[in-house]
């Protein structure tokens, strides 16, 4: 038994721990971050407020994690998020393609108890810290943690701000700003006025069920009486569900950080109105067999504070895709704002504009600009009100947390300031992301250490494109369709299977995007019109074109309901057919505005369709495309950007294989590989069901042998991007053969990169 004194002065257990970095902040962003730091040798701690992880995007709060590719319509191809954030989003889906926020949990809480070199600490909220005497340092954060009622005293030579508001930078004076800079400020054209509002607010979901019997609702006195008062009450649809409600908002008039249970408060009125709406007002008898399942408890936070860095991120960098020397992340999501009146607003529910692909984001916005030892990551970065309505999206602020694990290693390896990571160790830094599976947009890379690159590199064949060959499937021309092709030099004749319904014309057109990195088809460079009768035809587009440099060209079949086109099931690493399906919620050219006077270009959004629907059309070319070489597993670019940058072997090639050889002698001891996961697949981690669980361009069995064929390493049941070989004892070989030991019958076999360390 404990006994104490009646008198005696109590104080909380406490404990004290050291560690290379800490992390505050334990969402999507934070997580990223420890575990990138962790994988790089650092001893990190964890600090999450919560009883999960994952922020916005766990159990709690439900929100789909969204970035560059977005299932909303973009023309951003090949472009989700690399690293850690790929491949718990590829665990996910194949654990959990249904979308249950309950087992991502799971997903991100196994990845982070599996790094030894984590500390993790739930339920655990900093409030107060210690700077050094005399410095812009801060020495010691100091945490709380309510479920054990133990205080932690956390001390590390670098610190890491991911809480969402930035308790730790407010706590330790670094610079920040909250709302809506001025127009005038920095030339923003998008900047908001009064009347729109400074921020961004808060929202809360609910999810409801059919149970298959009639269930009455008496809502809470609380509830919201009058649905009127939300003017967008008529959307309200029963069988919408969690964040596509995501326009339940308010809060922006208010502070976001200290009015925040209020703001709750005000949402839980709005939530249980509507639901007294949908169940009690007679217009959705389709509701009679509902009943709630879940309301969130914790609002989603969108906007906050934003700390300021060596350099804030701005709308025209977003628009124009400023090329940075230090390039560290890459977002792609669009200038997303919203009024700050939520859901009490007479206006759209947000506006959204696109750029005509991602933009990169400089390391120069991940650490505060006046205490030394503090990176920020997430949605707090260093960035302007219009910018942030971008970068705050959870994918790309999982990116950032990559990219601020990797410079804290390198902080720690050289003993030097975040700052000096960004002007005494950049080249190097860029190559950690590289390795670490980060893409950084425009941004050439070399990896001296990569044996691969001295190698000459075989293969036992490499598909030279000639047709995609067609099935059963025939499809109306509802909406403009266009097979991307990657080309350099003359663009081939491209036949393809078509059927008029009656007399009609085929308007065709041959586009490409304006910047070969881009996969915007706003530039035409030819136009046909073919007169079509009734019935079936084969139809020949001969092309002029001559492209100078390799670049995707398109090959557009304009919108026309009595033309019928035939697909093919097979498909190729790099290759996509899109469509011009407009969602006018999220359309640059859906607006009525003059787009000019914003800063930005009309143009049109071509995606590709949700699988199992999406297919490549049938075709057949006059002369191959041969851009599939086994050079591409060396030329440092991991996914399809201007050209495939990928291996691929015949579709005929039963045992495809590559041969790595060098004149001499190696000792290998690392063999890193990255397969195709289809990062054009933006993979949500809620809502939607997902038809595969494993990608299928992705190479799943695969063994190395060396010289005298003696089996070196093997990869089997893969479904990641990234898998690394690493060998417990190096071995010296002049050659490594890689067979691949399984593929799809309709997909042919395709690897992006091979290194050998």
């Amino acid at each position: 038994m404990i006994q104490e004194e009646a008198s005696a002065k109590r104080t909380p257990k406490t404990i004290e721990s050291a560690a290379d970095l800490v992390i505050v902040g334990g969402g999507l962003t934070g997580t990223c971050a420890a575990i990138t730091a962790a994988r790089a040798g650092l001893k990190v701690i964890l600090v999450q407020d919560r009883p999960v992880l994952g922020g916005n995007c766990s159990s709690e709060v439900r929100l789909w994690i969204l970035g560059a590719t977005s299932h909303m319509g973009n023309n951003n191809r090949w472009a989700r998020e690399g690293g850690v954030i790929d491949e718990i989003m590829l665990e996910n889906i194949y654990r959990n393609p249904d979308g249950n926020p309950l087992i991502f949990d799971t997903v991100l809480l196994e990845k982070v108890v599996q790094e030894k070199n984590i500390t993790l600490l739930l339920n655990t909220a900093v409030f107060d810290l210690d700077k050094k005497p005399n410095a812009d340092e801060i020495d010691t954060v100091y945490a709380f943690c309510s479920q054990n009622s133990t205080k932690y005293v956390l001390s590390a030579p670098l610190f890491c701000d991911a809480s969402g508001d930035g308790i730790v930078g407010f706590l330790a004076g670094a610079a920040f700003r909250m709302g809506a800079e001025s127009m005038e400020e920095f030339g923003e054209k998008f900047a908001p006025d009064k009347a729109y509002g400074e921020l961004l607010g808060h929202s809360m979901y609910f999810y409801s069920k059919d149970i298959g019997r009639p269930v009455k609702f008496i809502p809470p006195s609380y509830a919201l009486q009058d649905i009127t008062e939300i003017p967008r009450y008529k959307t309200f649809n029963p069988k919408d569900f969690g964040c596509r409600l995501w326009w339940l908002e308010f809060g922006g008039r208010l502070d976001t950080v200290h009015d925040t249970e209020q703001i709750k408060w005000e949402l839980w009125r709005v939530v249980y109105g509507a639901w007294n709406y949908i169940k009690n007002s007679g217009e959705f008898p389709e509701s009679e067999n509902m009943t709630l399942e879940w309301v969130g408890t914790i609002p989603g936070k969108r906007e906050s504070r934003r700390f300021e860095g060596d350099y804030l991120i701005k709308q025209q960098d977003i628009v124009k895709q400023t090329a940075f020397e230090d390039t560290a992340a890459f977002g792609g999501w669009s200038l997303d704002l919203h009024p700050a009146d939520g859901v009490y607003s007479d206006q759209s529910g947000c506006n959204q504009w696109h750029s005509k692909g991602v933009y990169s984001i400089p390391y120069r916005c991940y650490y505060s600009k006046n205490i030394s030892n503090l990176f920020i990551a997430g949605r707090i970065i260093s960035a302007t009100h219009v910018a942030f309505a971008s970068t705050r999206v959870m994918a790309t602020s999982a990116v950032g947390g990559q990219a601020v694990g990797i410079a804290a290693a390198l902080a720690k390896k050289y003993n030097c300031t975040p700052r000096e990571v960004g002007t005494q160790h950049l080249e190097e830094y860029q190559l950690e992301l590289w390795r670490s599976g980060q893409y950084l947009p425009q941004t050439q890379i070399t990896d001296p250490a990569d044996l691969a690159q001295k190698a000459t590199i075989t293969a036992s064949s490499s598909l030279h494109l000639t047709e995609l060959s067609g099935s059963g499937h025939w499809l109306a021309i509802e909406h403009s369709v266009a097979q991307m092709l990657p080309v350099a030099g003359a663009v081939p004749a491209v036949t393809i299977q078509v059927e008029a319904l009656e007399n009609t014309v085929l308007e065709v057109e041959l586009r490409k995007s304006s910047e070969v990195f881009n996969h915007t088809p706003d530039v035409t460079l030819e136009t046909k019109s073919v007169q079509l009768t009734a019935g079936k035809h084969e139809l020949t587009l001969e092309w002029l074109a001559n492209m100078p440099e390799s670049c995707y060209v398109f090959v557009c079949l304009m919108k026309n309901k009595s033309v019928k086109v035939q697909y093919s099931d097979e498909r190729v690493t790099g290759l996509l057919t899109v469509f011009n399906a407009t969602n006018p919620a999220v359309s640059n050219y859906g607006k009525q505005e003059p787009t000019e006077d914003l800063g930005v270009d009309t143009f049109e959004f071509w995606c590709p369709q949700r699988r199992p629907a999406g297919r490549n059309l049938a075709f057949r070319l006059s002369a191959p495309i041969s851009l599939f070489e086994p050079k591409n597993l060396c030329n440092g670019l991991h996914r399809p950007i201007s050209s495939p940058n990928a291996w691929v072997a015949d579709f005929a090639d039963k045992n495809p294989s590559v041969k790595i050889e060098w004149q001499e002698p190696v000792t290998i001891s690392r063999i890193e590989l990255v397969f195709d996961t289809d990062s054009d697949h933006p993979m949500e981690n809620v809502i939607y069901v997902h038809p595969e669980t494993v990608m299928p361009f992705c190479v799943c069995d695969l063994k190395i042998a060396d010289e005298n064929g003696q089996v070196i390493g093997k990869i089997e049941g893969n479904h990641q991007t990234k898998r690394t070989i690493s060998l417990d004892t190096p071995v010296e070989t002049k050659s490594l053969h890689l067979t691949i030991l399984s593929k799809n019958e309709h997909v042919p076999a395709a690897i992006f990169e091979v290194r050998c360390y």
